[in-house]
């Protein structure tokens, strides 16, 4: 891959949208993860402004460390790059206090993970709304296309989607040609939803490498029965994944009537 020529493309056509939508900038949630760092950095490549949002809920403190890290790196090397925290903590503490409890462990913790998710997209939307801008979502090509790896209308409810077509290897080569901090680098993927520091490998059961590598087997057409061993294992998680997560992929199912029951 041309890392360069990448770069300068996405960089393009950020701007033309943006020109094309007539708003005055872009609005992101830095994690402190490698998908928000590099979108962040193309968003602010454009020139337009760029405000990040710091959007903690009971975060890991090394998470909180690397996005300030990333978004001090941003203001010395670009323009027009705004900071905003938002200590969402409270917010989610008030909001789950008003909630029944749930019996269900597994799905209750998997539903707190989402409305973490959901909470800072109402956020992100906030912020895009007061000053016109739009909403940069940092979801590369394995997440949104692959297994599903976002929350519906969480970190999934974005205005543009930068890096959806990079693979997470991809990703990782375009951070280090616009040079983002090697802590961000080398710091385990993970979501950022469960209060601690569970990685999303730990989550999914598989590496991004794995299933990257799943996801071109089935581009040649390749199945299931095809493999054994660590092979066969991950190909199942992948499957699995895509199919249990496919209402994320597509538009939303609308029931057409029939035009003779219309008229």
């Amino acid at each position: 891959m041309n890392a360069e020529k990448v770069v300068e493309y996405i960089v393009s056509w950020l701007k033309d949208y943006a020109e094309k939508s007539k708003v005055n900038g872009f609005v992101i949630g830095i994690s402190g993860g490698i998908d928000s760092a590099v979108t962040s950095a193309l968003c602010a490549k454009t020139g337009f402004p760029v405000l990040c949002l710091e959007m903690p809920i009971h975060q890991a403190e090394n998470q909180i460390t690397r996005a300030y890290n990333h978004i001090g790196w941003l203001q010395k090397n670009f323009k027009k790059i705004a900071l905003q925290q938002v200590n969402l903590t409270p917010v989610f503490d008030s909001l789950i206090a008003v909630f029944p409890k749930a019996e269900n462990e597994e799905q209750l913790l998997m539903s707190l993970a989402n409305t973490r998710a959901r909470l800072r997209m109402t956020t992100l939307y906030y912020f895009a709304g007061l000053n016109g801008y739009l909403v940069a979502g940092t979801g590369n090509k394995v997440e949104d296309f692959g297994i599903g790896f976002f929350t519906k209308y969480g970190d999934g409810g974005v205005d543009i989607s930068p890096i959806a077509d990079l693979m997470k290897s991809e990703v990782y080569k375009i951070a280090k040609y616009l040079g983002i901090n090697e802590d961000i680098i080398k710091a385990a993927p993970t979501d950022g939803l469960w209060g601690d520091n569970k990685t999303d490998e730990d989550q999914i059961g598989a590496s991004y490498d794995e299933l990257e590598w799943v996801m071109k087997q089935v581009e040649l057409g390749k199945k299931i029965t095809d493999f054994e061993g660590r092979e066969k294992d991950i190909f199942e998680i992948y499957i699995k994944r895509n199919l249990a997560n496919r209402h994320k992929m597509i538009p939303i199912p609308i029931c057409e009537i029939p035009k003779e029951l219309k008229n």
